[in-house]
């Protein structure tokens, strides 16, 4: 039977739980939301929303606008926390640094969230670049440099990636079959890297490597990229033999 103690844990894990609901909705809103909306969306009752909404206003990780409710200024700090204190993040910083600055490029560090990736970390290169991933973004795994991710994905894992994808189309017009992306993967997962020519963008390129744990899980994906113009096949080349080294001293250092 029940205590009354375990029935106001549950109650609080389940308000917790309606709070990072709210805050997932919020995040994923491109325009700040009515109280009204944000209750449809989540199925929780109206007055119950709104006094969630004031508890995380009072704690930042929302705020209120004349148009409605958009995420708070805490989630930047919280960005700011990671990065000073992920061992990911600071073993990787300086290693972009040296690629962006000799290969002129930009480098960035992505994690899977998911079936996403998440750029968490870019350092400019000298080369202008066509297009530029936003931070924090999630990006679906099946184009550009995430690919890299995908390969490390399980069976199951890449069936539910591509469940409710039959096809896709590139920004090069090219069309890719469920069948014919799977056959990449292998590919990938042989070479240990991708390199991508107008996947996301016309006229982009990337290159990306896996970068593995101690135990040899792919835990990230180190990524130069740039005009497509700039990082033709050969810079290409000479990008895969540095973005390998460097995933392998990144690996070194991981704890």
């Amino acid at each position: 039977m029940a205590t009354v103690k375990d029935i106001a844990n549950t109650t609080s894990m389940r308000s917790l739980e309606r709070s990072f609901e709210i805050l997932d909705i919020l995040r994923r809103s491109r325009v700040p939301m009515r109280l009204t909306d944000i209750s449809i969306e989540s199925g929780i009752h109206l007055a119950t929303t709104q006094r969630i909404l004031s508890v995380m206003q009072h704690y930042g990780y929302v705020s209120q606008e004349r148009y409605g409710y958009t995420v708070g200024v805490t989630s930047m700090i919280n960005a700011y926390a990671f990065h000073m204190t992920n061992s990911l993040s600071q073993i990787t910083l300086p290693i972009l640094q040296e690629l962006a600055g000799a290969s002129g490029f930009t480098s960035a560090l992505s994690v899977r969230v998911d079936m996403a990736q998440v750029m968490i970390l870019r350092v400019e290169g000298n080369e202008p670049a066509r297009y530029l991933l936003p931070m924090g973004e999630l990006t679906p795994l099946h184009m550009g440099g995430a690919r890299v991710l995908a390969a490390a994905l399980s069976d199951e894992d890449v069936k539910e990636l591509m469940k409710d994808i039959a096809e896709f189309r590139l920004a090069s017009g090219h069309v890719v079959t469920r069948k014919e992306f799977i056959k990449t993967l292998a590919v990938i997962r042989e070479q240990g890297y991708v390199y991508s020519v107008s996947e996301r963008e016309l006229g982009s390129a990337s290159v990306a490597v896996p970068i593995l744990s101690q135990e040899g899980e792919a835990v990230a994906s180190l990524q130069v990229f740039g005009r497509a113009a700039d990082l033709d096949q050969s810079k290409a080349d000479w990008c895969i033999v540095e973005l390998k080294r460097a995933s392998s001293a990144i690996t070194k250092r991981l704890p």
